[in-house]
């Protein structure tokens, strides 16, 4: 008689273990000096983590894809983001569409249904929100729409456009202002190939430079009403579902790369530690008294941060009603982005300086976290939202101060 085991079922952890197995892992962590040295686009891990079945993490099982909520989704991303941020930060760009697509069509809503068809069959989303002079991405906008047969034309510049070597849809909004008092925002997706689409080469950046995001110019470029997301008011007053899910999957996605950064950065001081010495010290510096100062500060701060984080993405997950969605995405965004900051820098501190050369992984992660900062919501614009929200002040006022 023979016994049969079943097989184990499933779970989260094992899911993103099959798509990021260690030597997966280990091949990208070889990788990301070199895309950073030659400033050039990381089209090998873009290829590997496709293989694998990464880029369709959110797309549901239906579709041939792992169908994971943003809280697993993020603890995905901070496991690529510990050996390569930038490539993390690249692939969010993508997966965070999928996510909204999916959270939407889960409430029945299936206006970005295609995003996961798209997405399914290997075709890459990018977002096209960042504009120069727009601190209120999504919901604000200075590139123009315009209402042509069957369609929106567009007009603008957009810039930061991870994955611009390879996108095949970028996720856009613009502005329609036809009538001056009733203005409205147009959310959709714009094809590569459409005529009128040119993207610039700028990406020369201090960090994050694998992902190797590009001005976007749009020309006249024609949007067939289908890949029409949303036409609304601008501001928190035309946000619903889509914008604030939106926020969530981009956001947050956000907080869990550079989260993922700031963990290697401890790891890496932690190695080096008990292997610096001091003529001043019988012992390593490890038990300098300054030493652990600095080590008890980073760990207790990657713990407040990775609680802080989970418990918003899994709220998500859980489609737990906040009334106050917007102030925990974009509070939990820049707690833990600032909190990378003072990780990476006491690293440094911790390891010395051996930190400041090319040959060391501190160097690049000092530098890669300080792109955290420039992503929405910056700090100025996160304590305006915050600040007015929990106020009860009208975020749209058109007198934004005094």
């Amino acid at each position: 008689m023979t016994t049969t085991h079943p097989r184990p079922l499933e779970t989260p952890e094992t899911i993103i273990e099959s798509l990021l197995p260690s030597e997966l892992l280990a091949d990208i962590d070889q990788r990301t000096s070199f895309y950073d040295r030659a400033n050039r686009f990381l089209s090998e891990d873009l290829a590997a983590l496709a293989s694998t079945g990464f880029m369709r993490l959110a797309v549901p099982t239906e579709l041939g894809g792992s169908g994971l909520p943003l809280d697993q989704v993020s603890q995905a991303l901070r496991r690529l983001a510990y050996v390569a941020p930038a490539s993390a930060l690249a692939v969010n760009m993508h997966i965070f569409w999928t996510g909204v697509a999916a959270d939407l069509q889960r409430n029945g809503d299936t206006s970005a249904s295609f995003v996961l068809d798209e997405a399914a069959r290997g075709m890459i989303f990018a977002g096209l929100h960042s504009e120069a002079g727009n601190d209120i991405p999504i919901l604000l906008s200075n590139t123009s729409a315009t209402r042509v047969p069957g369609g929106w034309a567009l007009d603008g510049h957009k810039i930061f456009g991870s994955l611009s070597p390879v996108w095949d849809y970028g996720g856009f909004h613009a502005i329609d202002t036809s009538t001056p008092s009733a203005p409205k925002i147009v959310h959709g997706f714009v094809a590569r190939d459409s005529p009128g689409v040119e993207i610039v080469s700028t990406w020369d950046t201090l960090g994050m430079r694998g992902t190797q995001s590009h001005d976007t110019i749009l020309s006249n470029v024609v949007v067939p009403d289908e890949r029409i997301v949303r036409v609304c008011a601008p501001g928190f007053a035309g946000a619903d579902l889509f914008q604030v899910s939106l926020f969530a999957w981009t956001l947050l996605g956000f907080a869990s790369v550079y989260l993922g950064a700031a963990q290697r950065a401890f790891d890496i001081a932690i190695g080096a530690a008990p292997r610096r010495t001091s003529i001043a010290m019988s012992r390593s510096m490890a038990h300098h008294p300054e030493v652990q100062h600095e080590v008890a500060e980073m760990r207790i701060a990657l713990d407040a941060s990775a609680a802080l984080l989970e418990r918003t993405t899994s709220d998500w997950a859980a489609g737990v009603a906040h009334p106050d969605w917007p102030v925990r995405i974009i509070g939990t965004r820049h707690r833990v982005i600032s909190e990378a900051y003072e990780i990476v820098d006491r690293a440094m501190d911790v390891v010395g300086g051996a930190s400041v050369f090319k040959t060391n992984r501190l160097e690049q992660l000092f530098r890669d976290v300080r792109m955290g900062r420039f992503h929405p919501a910056n700090t100025m614009l996160t304590h305006e939202l915050v600040g007015k929200l929990v106020l009860g002040i009208d975020p749209d006022d058109p007198v934004r101060w005094g």
